[in-house]
């Protein structure tokens, strides 16, 4: 793909049947301008960055322009959400710019987000605040340099125009990236009415594009879904390994392809404790931390549901396949969870010790209310050799830890007995700076009430080295002190 020229498209959900989407151009704004455009990823795609920043690049970033191949649309889905079922979601303030192939061969969405109004904008106005746009950008490329599957922000622009929530508040555009948007409840939408042709259409689709292996299973419909399953439960032991709470665990918000999206009210906690919760909207606690593995489980028992009649014809061997799958997924996050786990602690391998171990630490950092993200960065420092940067300053282990300190260092000598190395693998797997909440709100109050953009930047810019402490950029490894914390997070809707 030429890096000097808009992208190219080759769109293939557009080419499904109509009722998978509403075509749907992005409404124009006023006065666009360009915040940032993310030169990493940009390269990533085979895309011009310098295209992008120029004043055809903004038009197609801001939707007052489209691209040569572009065929806009605003997909339709379903969803559960907080546990109840709403029949008819889709893109309400989201339009599908495309897809184009990456410099790795692999297709991609291009959306814009806050685009303006769409056929299932039930109401609302299709705009996003800028707000929510440079929080969306921050911690999804948080998340992709912690090395956790997530969609991208390519670009964040201003519109010009006011959006009105609680209060007028300047507008703003994000350009996201992912390996598709379809998504649990899209498949709950065509079942949901009944349209079995269309659940196999859409099936077959997500096997040709993210699943092509398990066409040549006996029952691809099968593994498909136990693909899914393996996937997801991977990227929510990853979320749990690194104090991520996503917020919205509704199936219109989990990805087929395993992708983490719909950074709302998403946060990192900093103080480690099973039952945080950040979501304004959440107030029952339905999305709790600790309550994230189950309630992924319990989204994938509803795809598992849609998928049944393409699983057998036979109803009760439908739901004895299916039920399998699901009760694997139990084990694979354990797994999954006890290796990232054992990993971060310095273990090549999730024995019986290193699992007693992660166990133990998780309940000591619960009573002694210790930074999550920094009690592992101090771990790793302690793991080896002594290091001329290091966060001790920021963060001291009680003296409720020297016991399971002292085991742990025992067990890591006989599982890893190179200290340098073992340390080296720790300070790579457990980072020093996360978008901590107070510092995200803390950049979008610079750059929504006092026009400053700036600060968004640096903060930017430090995320993308999560690993690499310096003192100089100590604050931005600090946790809040009193009077900082943000407890609650909300949606840009």
């Amino acid at each position: 793909m030429s890096r000097n020229a808009s992208p190219r498209f080759d769109n293939s959900y557009s080419r499904l049947p109509a009722a998978f989407y509403s075509r749907q151009a992005p409404t124009p704004v006023r006065s666009p301008a360009l915040v940032r455009v993310n030169h990493a990823l940009a390269g990533e795609l085979g895309l011009s960055a310098e295209w992008l920043e120029s004043a055809e690049g903004l038009a197609v970033l801001s939707g007052n322009s489209l691209a040569p191949g572009s065929d806009p649309i605003a997909t339709a889905y379903a969803g559960h959400q907080f546990g109840g079922w709403n029949p008819r979601l889709g893109d309400g303030r989201a339009i599908l710019l495309g897809e184009i192939i990456g410099l790795d061969g692999q297709r991609y969405d291009l959306q814009l987000k806050g685009a303006g109004r769409t056929p299932y904008a039930r109401g609302g106005d299709g705009r996003s605040p800028l707000g929510p746009v440079l929080r969306e950008y921050l911690i999804a490329e948080a998340m992709a340099v912690l090395g956790v599957p997530t969609s991208r922000a390519l670009a964040a622009v201003t519109t010009g125009e006011q959006v009105y929530r609680d209060t007028p508040q300047p507008g703003g555009i994000l350009t996201r990236i992912a390996s598709s948007h379809i998504r649990i409840g899209t498949f709950q939408f065509f079942a949901g009415q009944g349209d079995a042709d269309a659940v196999r259409a859409l099936a077959d689709h997500v096997l040709a594009r993210h699943y092509p292996e398990c066409l040549e299973s006996e029952r691809p419909y099968l593994e498909l879904l136990r693909a899914v399953i393996r996937r997801q439960a991977r990227l929510i032991a990853q979320w749990m390994q690194l104090g991520f709470i996503h917020g919205v665990m509704n199936t219109d918000n989990m990805l087929i392809s395993g992708e983490t999206i719909d950074y709302g009210p998403c946060a990192f906690m900093d103080r480690h404790d099973p039952a945080t919760v950040y979501s304004s909207i959440d107030t029952g606690g339905r999305y709790a931390y600790a309550n994230q593995p189950g309630i992924g489980q319990w989204n994938l028992a509803w795809l598992a549901r849609v998928l049944l009649p393409l699983i057998d014809q036979d109803q009760d061997t439908a739901v004895g396949l299916a039920q399998s799958a699901i009760d694997e997924y139990v084990g694979l996050y354990q797994d999954a969870h006890a290796e990232l786990m054992a990993a971060k602690l310095g273990f090549p391998i999730a024995d019986q010790a290193a699992r007693e171990l992660v166990d133990d630490l998780l309940k000591l950092m619960t009573t002694q209310r210790s930074d999550h993200t920094l009690t592992f960065r101090r771990l790793a420092e302690l793991a080896g050799p002594a290091l001329g940067h290091s966060v001790a300053d920021l963060i001291e282990l009680a003296e409720p830890f020297t016991p399971w300190l002292e085991r742990w260092l025992r067990q890591l000598e006989i599982a890893a007995p190179d200290a340098a190395q073992r340390q080296a693998r720790m300070l790579a797997l457990n980072p020093a700076f996360i978008p901590r909440n107070h510092l995200v709100e803390e950049v979008i109050r610079a750059a929504v009430d006092c026009g400053n953009v700036q600060p968004f930047h640096r903060l930017a810019d430090r995320l993308a080295r999560p690993f690499d402490y310096e003192p100089e950029d100590a604050r931005y490894a600090t946790p809040p002190a009193a009077g900082e914390e943000v407890l609650c997070t909300f949606c840009g809707t």
